[in-house]
């Protein structure tokens, strides 16, 4: 049996899921999470029906564990409990693809190198998820390596919603609108597809809510517009970034508070957002329980922001035929949910509080003009689909 290895490497997390090759569909064997890399990392593993094999175990080192070494504990687990699993293609989300990579794609020691000058774009991603890239072909030197980019969703933008208003020279040496996300909006056009091929084939805005936030309008499965700009920065405030931040903001803090560039990288991707709105938490569940005026006012602002973008995608897209939540956030907070979409029956959005409350997989009022929708979703699969299709053109 062939097995794809599907990686995720954040800052300081490194998910990884298994899937079974050779049939339709790759088949989850298993996935996990290392937490907390760079500091006291544990590792969790679930079987595919969800139960825990490994719960929050400690990752040993030498120092500080990195994502080599907790690559190499994960692969451990994998070992123990799927014995002799033949490893041959390893696939990576890879958060920036620059112009140039507009689909997965079978890496090389070049195409890294490529991708590694783009790391000043996505200082928080790129350089960890190339350091997983790296890891893997350590551990796997004879398996294919396969890049997911979260940019390549949105590669056939409009012009318009590709470019900054900027002399045009900036524009041709990259200087554009990227959109990220795309894993998460790929899987969720492909459900829309299946389940709900009317509604795929129209007009709709994809709310990705979690730590990071997006939002997506899609026209007949495909990207058209997207809060999310140059940079991961940019469009609704998440949990430690801005979101949208007047660009004077940043010649203030450079001219007048004397701030320097990484004090500024430091401010706006790690210490915004709810995070800095609330003085609390990050953690929209946190936030969501407390009472305290922060907790408040950031939850109004997260939300009026994501109603105010939804307004947007929707006059990008000449009209709404459905809104789809996902994401953490979107996929289990009733209350967010119900905070975007009330008032906003005018566009045809009315949700039924029931069908909200129960997390259902439709929580539009039967009779509204506008379908909601709550859809899990799932980069790994989208991962493990692009191994299955590469992975023996690779080899």
């Amino acid at each position: 049996m062939s097995y794809a290895l599907t990686l995720n490497a954040g800052s300081s997390s490194l998910k990884f899921g298994l899937f079974a090759l050779g049939a339709d569909e790759p088949e989850l064997s298993a996935n996990g999470l290392a937490d907390r890399v760079g500091g006291d990392a544990r590792l969790t593993l679930k079987g595919a029906d969800g139960t825990k094999l490994r719960d929050a175990v400690p990752i040993p080192a030498e120092g500080v564990v990195d994502h080599h070494e907790a690559l190499v504990a994960a692969l451990h687990e994998l070992e123990d409990h799927f014995p002799g699993a033949q490893i041959d293609t390893v696939g990576h989300r890879v958060v920036h693809g620059g112009m140039d990579y507009s689909g997965p794609t079978v890496l090389s020691p070049a195409i890294i190198d490529k991708l590694s000058t783009l790391s000043p774009f996505a200082p928080l991603h790129q350089p960890h998820n190339l350091a997983g890239v790296r890891a893997a072909m350590a551990a796997f030197p004879q398996a294919v390596q396969v890049a997911c980019f979260d940019t390549a969703f949105h590669r056939h933008h409009p012009f318009v919603n590709d470019v900054f208003a900027l002399p045009r020279e900036y524009y041709d040496k990259g200087v554009r609108r990227y959109g990220f996300h795309g894993l998460s909006y790929d899987y969720i056009s492909g459900e829309l597809a299946r389940i709900a091929p009317d509604l795929h084939a129209g007009r709709v805005v994809v709310a990705h809510l979690g730590n990071g936030a997006s939002m997506c309008g899609l026209r007949g499965g495909r990207s058209v517009a997207s809060s999310m700009g140059f940079s991961a920065l940019d469009g609704l405030p998440m949990g430690t970034r801005t979101g949208q931040l007047d660009p004077g903001i940043i010649l203030y803090l450079l001219q007048q508070e004397g701030m320097s560039v990484e004090d500024i990288i430091t401010l706006l991707y790690k210490k915004s957002g709810l995070l800095g709105l609330s003085g609390l938490s990050h953690d929209m569940r946190t936030l969501e329980a407390s009472g305290s005026e922060g907790a408040r006012q950031a939850i109004d602002y997260y939300t009026f922001r994501a109603r105010r973008e939804l307004g947007g995608l929707a006059a990008a897209l000449e009209g709404l035929d459905g809104l789809v939540f996902c994401g953490g956030i979107g996929e289990n907070s009733r209350l967010i949910r119900e905070r975007i979409c009330n008032g906003l029956h005018w566009i045809g959005i009315e949700i039924d509080d029931e069908a909200n409350a129960a997390n259902a997989p439709v929580i539009s009022r039967p009779d509204a003009r506008v379908k909601v929708m709550v859809i899990p979703t799932n980069e790994e699969i989208v991962i493990a689909r692009a191994c299955a299709a590469l992975g023996v053109r690779g080899a």
